[in-house]
């Protein structure tokens, strides 16, 4: 059968129904509350819908090309995605009105979403004919060497914000090397993984003592040791969390041994001690996680005001519009998920927490499916990527852990982030569509 013919996705089709339904009402929502009428045109919520069309035509293109990828991760991707773009359409008149920001972001973000579908678009429809699964694990170690120069770029020429080297600025484009850079290490981590496989599952004895092959760790130890300079250089817990995150949880993956795990994760714990007892912006951020009181109109002042804006959403919200999110510093990036349990309450804080749940849950069934043993070990560790992004910077918000620089996939305000994230949908869409175990 010709993998080209047409063929209707209707499964992805009614459930991105559902999430332009949910973009129509949202964006109408915050228009009536913002100008206290119930009189508005179609153009009052032009935003939202040429957002959701953006969706819908991404499925009629896939239908006509014929790809027969999996039809639920991309409709779990756009509710997440349009769910974002609703919460920027509805803090940008309030950060404008107070100075924080001098334009209109959710016409920026717009357009950063309509860059990201026409990469994750592309990335489907031309990795199939450049054979991406074929060439991407030959050139490991170019991943290996983009990954570091990505980070040393950030180190050399980064634009410091916040205390934090994480940017590079491109003319008005903000860069954040820590965005591509987590994709290039989950390619070059699954295509070494897959090599070496079961070099990696065996021991050598010195006396009553096992020991792992160290020799084939090398590669792996590099990462481990830049994870680290990290932490140092850029003087931010968030990407070196990640890094290192991704590296352990994909080093179990493919050999199940926990002693990695322990050895890896107990370094770092005591580099993290390190980094608080030496670093004042890490002590900070822990400070902050403690007792954000200890300074509240200063460096405790964004996690005061986000508790805030959470104990006055309770169960139910204070509604979408009647909140009062723009009052906490950055709420548009680190702080998003708060304006979300503000106005949405727990039940839609919670509802969110699902959706993130379900897009790694599906990505890991994409992956368990999978024949080939690269294909497993890199869409796996995209899922990890962003479900550790995402537990990371949600439990900073929530204060289950010290907040790190890094924002929220698909929803916080950023181009990186946004593109690179949808770029990251685009691969595993593309993945699911190879052979399958049956």
């Amino acid at each position: 059968m010709n993998r080209y013919r047409p063929a209707l996705r209707l499964t992805e089709f009614n459930l991105l129904l559902i999430t332009a339904a949910m973009t129509f009402v949202g964006s109408l929502t915050i228009f009536l509350v913002d100008k206290g009428t119930v009189e508005w045109t179609w153009r009052d919520i032009s935003v939202g819908l040429a957002a959701a069309a953006a969706m819908l035509l991404v499925n009629i293109t896939f239908s006509l090309r014929g790809f027969r990828g999996d039809q639920v991760l991309f409709p779990i991707t756009a509710t997440l995605a349009m769910l974002g773009m609703i919460m920027i359409q509805r803090l940008s008149p309030d950060l404008i009105a107070i100075g924080s920001v001098e334009f209109s972001l959710s016409s920026r973000h717009l357009l950063y979403l309509a860059v990201g579908l026409i990469g994750m678009w592309l990335v489907v429809m031309l990795s199939g004919p450049l054979k991406v699964a074929e060439w991407l694990p030959q050139y490991k170690y170019l991943w290996l060497i983009g990954t570091l120069g990505l980070q040393a770029l950030a180190m050399v020429i980064g634009t410091e914000v916040g205390g934090a080297r994480l940017w590079i600025q491109v003319g008005p484009i903000q860069v954040q090397p820590s965005e591509i850079s987590k994709i290039t290490l989950v390619i070059f981590l699954a295509a070494y993984l897959d090599e070496k496989r079961e070099l990696l599952q065996e021991t050598w004895q010195v006396g009553r003592l096992k020991l792992p092959p160290i020799p084939y760790l090398i590669p792996m130890g590099i990462m481990w040791g830049a994870s680290l300079l990290l932490l140092v250089a850029l003087n931010d817990l968030g990407p070196a969390l990640l890094f290192f995150g991704i590296f352990v949880i994909m080093l179990y993956m493919a050999t199940g041994n926990r002693l990695y795990v322990a050895i890896f994760g107990i370094s770092f714990i005591i580099a993290c001690w390190l980094a608080w007892t030496y670093f004042s912006r890490i002590e900070i951020r822990v400070n902050n996680w403690l007792d954000p009181f200890w300074d509240p109109y200063g460096y405790g002042y964004q996690p005061v005001q986000s508790d805030y804006a959470l104990a006055a959403g309770g169960l139910f919200g204070t509604g979408l519009g009647q909140g009062h999110p723009a009052f906490i510093s950055q709420v548009q990036t680190d702080y998003i998920f708060s304006a979300f349990g503000e106005e949405l309450g727990l039940l839609g804080a919670l509802a969110l927490i699902a959706l993130y749940f379900s897009w790694v849950l599906r990505s890991f069934i994409i992956a368990m499916r999978a024949q080939e043993g690269f294909v497993q070990l890199v869409v796996g560790g995209l899922a990890a990527s962003l479900g550790l992004q995402t537990i990371i910077i949600i439990g900073g918000v929530t204060r289950v852990i010290p907040l790190t620089g890094i924002t929220l996939p698909f929803i916080s305000y950023g181009g990186s982030s946004l593109v690179t994230n949808l770029a990251v949908v685009g691969l595993i869409l593309y993945f699911s569509s190879r052979p399958r175990r049956v």
